[in-house]
């Protein structure tokens, strides 16, 4: 009997004719993330196993499920399929776990075992009530419940099983390039948008000497903790003080949010489409701040015909809250260093501008010179996981 990590793909199974895709998918960024552990994994269209030194286990699981695609993880012993031998395994397995009521529940994947699932829970229940003593049985809440896998040449039997983050694995989807500020927001729409096989670039918008140092590091420290779920991330830092710095001697002030982030998205589509990136993301919410009613979202967004998703858009910020607290940005996002969206930020924004009054503000600089300037002198920085520090 040894100790084994089975991984359940949970809705990859949906994907019929390219469910190998997406299986093959996980298996490859599984394989770079325990590069440095002396591990073999095995692959099939059911289940994924890692065999793995056992004193390694429980460091290998808290990598395993930053993998986006996979349902749940199982700590199992892997025994023969023999039913002799399953039996005294069981009773092994049974006699070293503290508990007084248990239930046992039986998977006969492999149609070939001569004793059905529901027959063979009952024999194994059997067997623990009378070699064991003070246990009963309780079909509704027990203390243990006992799961076994009959498999063709192995069997597994485990208890617990380990929440994964479900979704689709990072890639499969294509690229996308997130606009990733320094706030709560954008990190969470970056998490989201991988979640459902985004592979992410991301872009940041500095304005020194108006942003400190502080800001850049800041956002670098969340592109190193998005890490977890991505193991290499480019980062684009624009240099966006040229161009806010005329929209702020220029534009009318309460259009200078607007035509700021008509600027952006200018600027983002540019990079994106050189970067070969599919999508733009970004942290927009729905009626958060003036930049976000759906009048300002047209005016923005009507500088380009990209694809742009924005997977917190619908969520309040209570629960964009709860999910930057789960992936462990919140505390990074809440450190008091102004970025680009908060400096020169005029007292009365519009919040429901007209597109004809942003063309002509925007006719007042020579904007497109600016923007090719900012995107071939940007800063391109590669931030890589350790795969011996994550983030957790």
């Amino acid at each position: 009997m040894e100790k084994i990590i089975l991984i359940k793909y949970g809705e990859l199974t949906t994907k019929k004719a390219n469910r190998n895709l997406f299986i093959s998918k996980i298996y490859e960024q599984m394989k770079d993330l325990l590069v440095n552990y002396d591990v073999k994994i095995i692959k099939n269209r059911v289940r994924m196993f890692i065999e793995v030194k056992d004193n390694e286990i429980d460091e290998i699981v808290n990598i395993v499920k930053n993998i986006f695609g996979i349902h749940r993880i199982v700590i199992a012993y892997k025994v023969k399929t023999d039913i002799s031998e399953i039996e005294s395994n069981v009773l092994n397995i049974a006699s070293n776990t503290d508990f007084n009521t248990f239930k046992v529940e039986t998977d006969r994947a492999d149609k070939s075992f001569p004793i059905s699932s529901m027959d063979f829970s009952k024999r194994i229940g059997g067997l623990i009530l009378k070699n064991i003593e003070g246990k009963t049985v309780d079909v509704h809440n027990p203390d243990y419940l006992m799961k076994i896998e009959i498999r063709e040449d192995y069997t597994y039997i485990y208890s617990k099983e380990i929440e994964g983050l479900g979704g689709y694995p990072v890639g499969i989807a294509g690229k996308g390039l997130l606009m990733l500020s320094g706030g709560i927001d954008s990190p969470v729409a970056g998490y989201m948008a991988m979640k459902r096989g985004i592979k992410l670039e991301c872009i940041y918008f500095e304005s020194p000497p108006h942003t400190s140092p502080a800001a850049k590091e800041k956002v670098k420290k969340l592109v190193s903790i998005l890490n977890n779920y991505q193991s290499s991330i480019k980062l684009h830092v624009i240099n966006f003080t040229e161009i806010q710095e005329a929209i702020y001697k220029n534009m009318n002030p309460e259009y200078m949010i607007t035509i700021m982030r008509r600027m952006m998205y200018r600027i983002s589509e540019k990079v994106m489409r050189e970067r070969n990136c599919l999508v733009l993301v970004n942290g927009e919410s729905v009626g958060q701040v003036a930049s976000q009613t759906l009048t300002s979202m047209q005016v923005i967004n009507s500088v380009t015909n990209i694809p742009v998703i924005r997977p917190v858009a619908c969520l309040d910020k209570l629960e964009i809250i709860d999910i930057a607290k789960k992936i462990n940005t919140y505390e990074t996002s809440i450190l008091p260093y102004e970025d680009c969206c908060t400096i020169f930020l005029p007292k009365h924004p519009v919040i429901n501008p007209k597109i004809d009054k942003a063309i002509e503000y925007e006719s007042c600089i020579d904007y497109e010179e600016m923007i090719n300037r900012a995107i071939k002198n940007r800063e391109v920085i590669n931030i890589e996981l350790n795969k011996k520090e994550f983030n957790f």
